[in-house]
């Protein structure tokens, strides 16, 4: 490294740690997404803004999530656009507090947090929301909405507003948005099992799944041997061979650092990594109607910025993949029809789960309906 990059980063390092050593850790968050660390003045600037915001402020709201500020360029997560946004609209009357990097936790353990109101929301995978809400489970269902329009179609949709969200709210939650990363992929590691195009490419493939019960079965009737393992300890599982395959979006192997144990990636289009930010309902509900009005649009604007931000954000995942020698395959309609014939939400096995999260099978139906209906957005899909 330069005598110049050197400095600079002790200056970044100094900044950073002066900041979070007196109290200012979102002030210093805000001034690294912004990229302003090395600078002291700015530094300060931005410190001063913060603590006038934070003092001007009715309410505090702290938002956790499992991801660094900067993982937006390859993994749309949005959450210091969220925090402008918020605070924007409220007409400053809110001030937001990000948590990143799972300094309070990840998955469920963010969930649990948002339903006790230890803090006031969060962001996590609508597959860690399921256990705490049931019903969102239905976007696990293969082929369902595993392509990012039928899937931004169906969680903006009436239906899904209607069947869905009571539901969520039972147990407690307000969904704030929902966030497009991408599709889930088949991610074959070095040595593994070559290009996976076809499901019989799956047989005998120890195929890495999380605790879904859903996700265990799909990966079983495209012909894998499902593995369970749990999420911290992937890479090694990988690395050594325990599991020849894993599912997350592009994004997602990027940001957890799995490019260079990568082979192959193929775009199956089963099932969406899908987000979503989600907030104490009791704390929403107790807040002024002008301020719940602020929160809600402040949502809308985050979810339209993270509809944009998608394709940018799979372009330079892809492309840091492919510097480390990943080749990517997308199929044609022929060979995703292969796919969705031996694992989709048509095929009668999934009909208990259908009845059991929607309530009945017409439930179901107008769910289904609403993924193929174009609605109010556009999103670009791999």
């Amino acid at each position: 490294m330069s005598k110049d990059k050197l400095e600079l980063a002790s200056a970044e390092r100094r900044n950073f740690l002066k900041l979070a050593g007196t109290g200012g850790f979102t002030a210093a968050m805000v001034a690294g997404g912004a990229g302003v660390l090395w600078s002291s003045q700015a530094v300060a600037q931005t410190a001063s803004e913060e603590r006038e915001r934070e003092a001007a402020a009715d309410h505090i709201m702290t938002i956790a999530t499992a991801y660094v500020l900067g993982a937006s360029r390859s993994y749309p997560i949005m959450q210091l656009d969220l925090k402008e946004n918020i605070q924007n609209a409220t007409n400053g009357k809110v001030y937001v507090r990000l948590a990143p990097a799972g300094q309070l936790g990840a998955g469920g353990a963010l969930v649990e947090k948002v339903q006790t109101g230890t803090i006031q929301a969060a962001q996590h995978s609508i597959s860690n929301f399921a256990p705490f809400a049931a019903a969102t489970d239905l976007i696990n269902l293969p082929y369902l909405c595993g392509s990012n329009q039928r899937f931004t179609n169906l969680v903006s949709s009436d239906a899904w507003k209607s069947q869905v969200h009571p539901k969520v709210e039972a147990a407690g939650f307000k969904p704030l948005f929902y966030v497009v990363i991408d599709p889930r992929v088949v991610a074959v590691r070095k040595g593994g099992a070559g290009a996976v195009l076809s499901p019989s490419d799956m047989a005998g493939v120890k195929f890495r799944v999380p605790g879904s019960a859903m996700l265990q079965q799909y990966y079983r009737m495209v012909g894998a041997n499902p593995t369970p393992i749990a999420w911290g300890e992937t890479p090694s599982a990988i690395a050594q061979g325990v599991a020849d395959a894993l599912d997350p979006s592009v994004g997602a192997l990027f940001v957890f650092g799995f490019k260079d144990m990568l082979s192959h990636v193929t775009f199956t289009q089963a099932v969406p990594d899908s987000q979503v930010y989600s907030c104490n309902l009791e704390w929403f509900n107790s807040l002024p109607g002008d301020v719940q009005e602020g929160i809600e649009f402040a949502s809308e604007i985050t979810s339209q910025q993270n509809l944009a931000k998608v394709p940018a954000a799979r372009s330079y995942a892809m492309s840091e993949l492919v510097k480390s020698g990943v080749e990517f395959h997308s199929l044609s309609e022929d060979q995703l029809a292969e796919w969705q014939a031996a694992g989709g939400y048509q095929r009668s096995e999934w009909d208990s789960f259908k009845a059991e999260l929607a309530g009945s099978m017409d439930n179901f139906a107008a769910l289904e309906e609403a993924a193929g209906t174009m609605g109010r957005y556009y999103v670009h899909d791999a």
